[in-house]
Formats: structure tokens, C-alpha cells, sequence
């Protein structure tokens, strides 16, 4: 079975590595670092569907199905377990979103190996001359995806507890944010203008507040809370509705269960809902703040356009998600929109340090 899901990632690298092998840029290296981002993004878009159709244990075991590499092989398991429980977390089409969940991790991981042994080869070749090829950070996202893959791993195996969920979510996140930086490393931009140290700490704090807004979603989703509130500006018809914040954010506990092992009562997941909702004004602004501060900065300009327009469709889509009752198509795109303002904010809180560098020289 090992084999067997090892040959479907490297099969399924194989045709970003032939993009990368057969195309006319004259830096594939950087081309292959770009289309692994491009895939990474792509993933956390694709891990939000599986979370959303509540496919997480479509697959019940874990790296295979049923012991088997792919569901066709464990079909039997798995129409026995749908039958059993007609409603259940198995059958036959979420078996098969989880596994391609996990097939396109594994191609990831086998482009990142790709990505690491590269630089191995071209660095010692350089007698360890050429910076751009210096393996520590390839090597650092290797052993940082090998960890992605056990809370991935965990994810199934602790069955679908919140906080392995939630972490799984931030790790992608952080992946993402890794490979931005990397590529927008060995990518050349256009000369900036000395950014102000007000915009270095306000940048900087952004990505923080950001991070912590994506582990509040991941917490309202993978809690389920994601329709404790109904209405919007309000809560249940009242500003401040009546909210159970001690077991909302208990953090060890099974899904769906306070620490005792009661369930977990509404007013929880109120707590959860409306702390998400609350702590989203405060990155809207800052991160508005952020761009508006950057546009009047020459070589920010673009990238900082790009992130105001982001932030006010993240801020529809997540108001929308509410009024329109959490459809499918919406919940995915709001995450991806989250995926999207780390890219965008990596890339100005990069832009803004090779600024900074070259006027200190």
C-alpha cells in the first residue's frame, strides 16, 4: 500500500515537474518554487472542501483507505459502512475527496523533496558558492511539511478533535507563507521607496492578527459553529447574546463534547461564532490601514491595491457566508480569500525588509 500511494504523489509531481522541465524560463528553480506555491494553495482551497462536506473521515484509517491505496480497492469497506450508517462520515464520495486530499499533499511533499535535493546538488557543485541555492530553507519546508503530514495524519486518527484540525489549518497556512517568501526572494522587484518604521511594525502585526483570525476560522469550522449566528450585525438578535466562552475555547476535547465529556451546549459555539466575527473587524481595519499606508509608498503600490481589494472581499464573502446560510462554493472561496491576504501580506512584509535592507547599506 506505501508503494503504491508513493508512486500516486510522484505520478502526480510529475506534471508540475514537466511544466517546470519544458519551460522556456531561464530560472526553473524559481519556476518550480512558484508552481509548488501555486499547488499549495490549491491544497488549503481543496482541504477547506473536504472539511466543508464533511469528508475529513471519509477514509477512516490512515495513510490509506481501509488499508487499501486508493477507495476503488476498498469499495467493499467502504459501501459496508455506508450502508450501516447512510448519514455516517464514509461513503463512497468522501472516501474519495479525502483521498485526493491526500494525494495532493503527497505530490506537494514529493515537489518539495524535488525542491531540496536541487539545491543539495547545486550548492556543493558551487563549492558552496551560490547563495541563491542554499539549502537551509528547502531544507526547513521539507522538515516543515513532514510535520504538516502528522497532524494530517493525527487529524484522522484523533478524530477530527478541533485543535489538530485547527493546527493543520495554521501549518498549511504557514506553508504558504514560507513559500511566498522564498519565491518572492529569488524573484526580482522593482526599486521602493524607504518604507517609514511605522509601516515595518503595522505590516508585521498584521500577519499576526491574520494568523490569529485564520486559527479563530479554523476554529469556528472545524466546531462547527459556523451558523450560531444567523444574523448580522447582531448575534442572535442582540449585541452581546447569551455565550459560553470557558467551553467554547477549552482547546483539548473531542469534537463536539466539553472536556467532561458532556456535549458541548449552544451558547459554545456562540462564543466561538461571535469571537470569530468580533476579532475580523480588528484585521479588516488594520489591514486596510496597512494597505492605505502602502499605496503612498512607490513599489508598494501594486501589492498594496491588490490587498485592500482582498480585504473587502474577504469582509463580503464571511458577512455573505451568514445571510446565504453557508453555501459550499462561498465557504471555500472565503477561505480562500484568507489564503490570499497571506500571500498578499507575506509579499508586502518582504518587499518592505529589502527595502529597509537596501537603505541601511
Amino acid at each position: 500500500m506505501l508503494i503504491q500511494l508513493a508512486a500516486m504523489g510522484i505520478l502526480l509531481a510529475l506534471l508540475p515537474l514537466t511544466i517546470v522541465w519544458v519551460s522556456s524560463d531561464t530560472d526553473k528553480y524559481r519556476k518550480l518554487v512558484w508552481i509548488t506555491l501555486f499547488l499549495t494553495f490549491d491544497l488549503i482551497m481543496f482541504g477547506a472542501f473536504t472539511r466543508l462536506t464533511d469528508s475529513g473521515l471519509g477514509c477512516p484509517d490512515w495513510p490509506g483507505c481501509y488499508g487499501h491505496a486508493n477507495p476503488l480497492q476498498a469499495h467493499a469497506d467502504i459501501r459496508a459502512a455506508e450502508a450501516a450508517m447512510p448519514t455516517g462520515p464514509v461513503t463512497v464520495m468522501k472516501a474519495w475527496i479525502e483521498m485526493i486530499h491526500r494525494y495532493l499533499a503527497m505530490s506537494i511533499g514529493v515537489l518539495i523533496v524535488a525542491m531540496m535535493a536541487i539545491t543539495w546538488r547545486k550548492w556543493l557543485q558551487s563549492g558552496r558558492k551560490q547563495m541563491k541555492f542554499a539549502p537551509l530553507f528547502p531544507t526547513l519546508l521539507f522538515a516543515f511539511v513532514c510535520v504538516q503530514g502528522a497532524f494530517g495524519a493525527w487529524t484522522v486518527t484523533m478524530k477530527l478533535q478541533p485543535i489538530i484540525v485547527t493546527i493543520h489549518l495554521l501549518l498549511g497556512m504557514s506553508l504558504l507563507a514560507l513559500l511566498t517568501w522564498f519565491g518572492a526572494r529569488l524573484s526580482e522587484h522593482e526599486p521602493i521607496a524607504k518604507p517609514a518604521a511605522a509601516l515595518r511594525i503595522l505590516a508585521a502585526l498584521a500577519i499576526v492578527l491574520l494568523a490569529m483570525q485564520i486559527a479563530l476560522g479554523g476554529w469556528v469550522s472545524s466546531n462547527y459553529a459556523a451558523l450560531a449566528c444567523t444574523d448580522f450585525p447582531l448575534c442572535q438578535g442582540a449585541l452581546l447574546p447569551e455565550m459560553d466562552f470557558a467551553n467554547g475555547f477549552s482547546l483539548w476535547r473531542n469534537l463536539g463534547m466539553t472536556p467532561q465529556g458532556d456535549y458541548l451546549p449552544f451558547p459554545a459555539l456562540t462564543a466561538i461564532h461571535w469571537t470569530h466575527r468580533a476579532f475580523a473587524l480588528v484585521v479588516v481595519m488594520l489591514v486596510a490601514w496597512v494597505g492605505l499606508y502602502a499605496l503612498k509608498i512607490e513599489g508598494l503600490r501594486k501589492t498594496a491595491r491588490w490587498l485592500l481589494i482582498m480585504i473587502a472581499l474577504q469582509f463580503t464573502m464571511g458577512v455573505s457566508t451568514i445571510f446565504l446560510k453557508l453555501p459550499l462554493a462561498l465557504a471555500v472561496a472565503h477561505n480562500g480569500g484568507a489564503a490570499l491576504l497571506v500571500l498578499l501580506l507575506v509579499t508586502l512584509n518582504y518587499k518592505i525588509h529589502i527595502a529597509t535592507k537596501a537603505a541601511a547599506k
